[in-house]
């Protein structure tokens, strides 16, 4: 897999703490964290903290939770469901955007670098800003829109053809994993929606039930807003669900193409 710079706020100058293993431990692994807490005034810096696995849960969130809990309560990082369902837990561990609850400490060759999603302002710690991928996502109106009025007493119906069209599509958590990984929208972000959204955008425009294509392609005509992907594949590679976000912009690709016809 590809690897990805840090985030633009994190110059790494300040010298970081490190915390041993417990006495006793016979098998340890050393976890170097980006951390930076912006009401210190200090730059951003790793500590590095010693675990003994024989003493920690398989994944790197357990890891996490660990030091959380039993090392340092200081620090900071997202996290919720540990089933990878949620996306709370989206992180750059060893290189690679990935979720911390479905990533094994044991896939990991030496030490484990934990920062957060490439390209992103930072909170603090491990918590990256999502505001700006979230008004993006609510940009394209992501529900189901129709003019007809809804069959009494019925849902509106799909057949089972028409169904599996969303597969692939309705999986994505947004976790971000994908959109941070993409070059084009590191560069580009404040125009390019990026593959999460885009992947989003195209789970409603590939939904039998919905009656506003029309509006959601004239949403989309931009020059930016999809054609900044230069399918790199930098999204498919790192997608924890396994989705193929390059495949879904360019269906939306050929359906404008397939429109100006």
């Amino acid at each position: 897999m590809a690897e990805f710079s840090l985030p633009p706020n994190s110059v790494i100058k300040a010298t970081g703490k490190s915390y041993p293993a417990p006495a006793g431990s016979s098998r340890t692994k050393n976890f170097k964290i980006y951390r930076w807490n912006p009401d210190d005034r200090q730059n951003p810096r790793y500590d590095t903290y010693a675990l003994d696995l024989d003493a920690t849960g398989p994944m790197v969130l357990d890891a996490l939770i660990k030091i959380k809990n039993e090392v340092d309560p200081t620090l900071t990082f997202r996290r919720s469901c540990r089933e990878g369902i949620c996306g709370s837990c989206s992180m750059n561990i060893d290189g690679s955007n990935t979720l911390a609850c479905t990533k094994p400490i044991d896939e990991v060759k030496g030490e484990v670098v934990i920062t957060p999603l490439p390209h992103m302002e930072v909170i603090k710690d491990l918590v990256p800003d999502f505001k700006h991928f979230y008004a993006q996502y609510a940009s394209i109106k992501p529900w189901l829109q129709t003019v007809t009025a809804a069959p009494s007493g019925e849902e509106r119906l799909q057949s089972p053809e028409q169904r599996e069209e969303l597969d692939g599509l309705y999986e994505c958590i947004l976790c971000a994993c994908c959109s941070t990984a993409c070059p084009s929208y590191w560069w580009n972000s404040d125009k390019f929606l990026g593959p999460a959204i885009l992947l989003q955008a195209y789970r409603w425009l590939a939904d039998s039930r919905d009656e506003m294509t029309g509006e959601r392609l004239d949403a989309l005509e931009d020059p930016f807003r999809v054609y900044r992907c230069h399918t790199i594949m930098n999204c498919a590679n790192v997608c924890p669900k396994g989705l193929n976000p390059a495949k879904a912009i360019a269906e939306i690709k050929l359906m404008m193409l397939e429109r100006a016809g």
